[in-house]
C-alpha cells in the first residue's frame, strides 16, 4: 500500500477519535501490530499554530509510533498550510484533512463535514497544502452533507486533481452522525469516481469480515478503523491473516485481553502522568471488558481508580471474583460468554439484535 512516496506495511489503517487514538493506544495498537499507518485525534490548525500544548500533546509521538498521520482541522487556507508546514517539520509520515467530523462547534466554523459543502474552496485549500509540503496529504470525508448532497465523489475528483495522497470515506452523510448503516455502495461511488487515487473504507468495521466484506464490496484500497479498534485492538492483525489467508483466527485469549489492558494502562502512566493518566483510564477500562464476560465488578470499581495501586488492586480483585463463572478448565461457561459482534451492513434483516459499539463520548461531543 501506498500514499504517495510512502510505503505501507500493511491497508489498514487506525481511524482518528477524538480523546482516545492518543499515543498510548497507538503504540499498543502497533505493538499488537496488522496496521498499516495511525492517525492522532483531530487538531486545531490554529491552536497549533498558536503553540498551544493541548495541541502540542495531540501531536506528541516516539519512534516506535511510526508511521504517523497528523489529522488537521480548520477551514482558514493560510492557518492550514501554515500548520501542514509544522506538521512536517515535527517528523509526521503524512497530514490528514478532516471532512468527516459532524459536531456542530466544529462544522460552525467552517471545518469537518461543512468542507463537502463548498467544492472550489476546500479544494484551493488543499492544493495550497499540498503545495506546501513534500509528505503526503489525505482527506477523510463523509458520503456528503446529507442525502440530498451526497458530494463525495464530486469532492474526490476534485481533490485528486489537486494532488491528494488518498481519500478516506466514512460511508455515512454528516445528517447521519454514527447512526444507521454504512452505505458501502456510497462508498463504491467514490471509488468509481476517481482515477488512480486509492479509496479507504471507513465505518462499522468491526471484525475481519466486516473488513473483507467492505473491501470485496466497494473495491477500496483499503479498510480505516476507528471504533471497531477501540472495542478489539487485535482487529488489524486478526483482519491482515484473514484476508491474505481466508482463515480467520481466534480471538485473543482473557489473558491476552489482560496483558494488553495492563500495558495500555502503563503506557497511560508513562505519557500522561498517574493522576490525569487514572483519570483517563476511566472511560478506557471498561471497552477492554466488554470482551471479559461478566464484568460489572471490575467496571464498578475501575472508574474510581486515582493511582496506579488502587487500578491494580481493582484488577487482582476482578481476577478472583470472575473465578466463579469458570468451568474446570478455567474457560467462561457458555451462559456467561460475551455475544458475536456483527457489523450492522451485515447482519440479517430478520435477525435479533446484536450488541453494537456505541460512539464513545470524548472531547468532542461525538466527535
Amino acid at each position: 500500500m501506498r500514499l504517495g512516496p510512502l510505503q505501507l506495511e500493511s491497508n489498514l489503517f487506525l481511524s482518528p477519535l477524538a480523546g482516545y487514538t492518543n499515543l498510548p493506544f497507538r503504540l499498543v495498537v502497533r505493538e499488537i501490530g496488522g496496521v498499516g499507518l495511525c492517525t492522532t485525534d483531530l487538531v486545531n490548525a490554529r491552536s497549533l499554530l498558536e503553540k498551544r500544548a493541548k495541541a502540542f500533546k495531540l501531536v506528541e509521538t516516539r519512534p516506535a509510533d511510526s508511521p504517523l498521520a497528523v489529522q488537521l482541522f480548520g477551514s482558514v487556507p493560510e492557518e492550514m498550510r501554515d500548520a501542514a508546514l509544522v506538521v512536517e517539520a515535527r517528523g509526521a509520515a503524512a497530514i490528514d484533512i478532516n471532512m468527516g467530523c459532524p459536531v456542530r462547534k466544529v462544522c460552525n466554523v467552517g471545518g469537518g463535514s461543512a468542507m463537502m459543502t463548498a467544492l472550489d474552496q476546500t479544494a484551493a485549500l488543499v492544493k495550497g497544502m499540498v503545495a506546501a509540503v513534500k509528505i503526503p496529504v489525505t482527506a477523510k470525508m463523509r458520503l456528503g452533507w446529507d442525502d440530498d448532497n451526497l458530494t463525495a465523489p464530486d469532492l474526490a475528483r476534485a481533490l485528486e486533481d489537486v494532488g491528494v495522497a488518498a481519500i478516506f470515506v466514512h460511508g455515512r452523510t454528516r445528517e447521519q452522525g454514527f447512526g444507521g448503516t454504512v452505505n458501502l455502495a456510497g462508498i463504491r461511488q467514490v471509488v468509481a469516481a476517481v482515477k488512480t487515487l486509492p479509496v479507504i473504507g471507513n465505518g462499522d468495521v468491526v471484525t475481519p469480515q466486516a473488513a473483507r466484506k467492505m473491501l470485496d464490496e466497494t473495491g477500496c484500497a483499503g479498510v480505516s478503523i476507528g471504533r471497531g479498534a477501540f472495542y478489539d485492538p487485535w482487529i488489524f492483525k486478526r483482519t491482515a491473516e484473514f484476508v491474505r489467508t481466508g482463515d480467520l483466527p481466534p480471538e485473543p485469549s482473557f489473558s491476552e485481553r489482560v496483558r494488553v489492558l495492563g500495558r495500555h494502562f502503563d503506557l497511560m502512566m508513562e505519557v500522561f502522568g498517574e493522576e490525569l493518566g487514572c483519570r483517563m483510564f476511566r472511560k478506557i477500562a471498561p471497552w477492554y471488558a466488554k470482551r471479559f464476560g461478566p464484568c460489572h465488578e471490575f467496571n464498578k470499581h475501575v472508574v474510581h481508580v486515582t493511582t496506579r495501586e488502587q487500578f491494580q488492586v481493582v484488577l487482582e480483585n476482578y481476577l478472583g471474583w470472575r473465578r466463579q463463572f469458570l468451568d474446570e478448565h478455567g474457560e467462561l461457561l457458555p451462559r456467561f460468554q460475551p455475544a458475536p459482534l456483527v457489523a450492522s451492513f451485515m447482519r440479517e434483516s430478520s435477525a435479533p439484535p446484536l450488541p453494537h459499539i456505541p460512539v464513545p463520548k470524548g472531547p468532542v461531543e461525538v466527535w
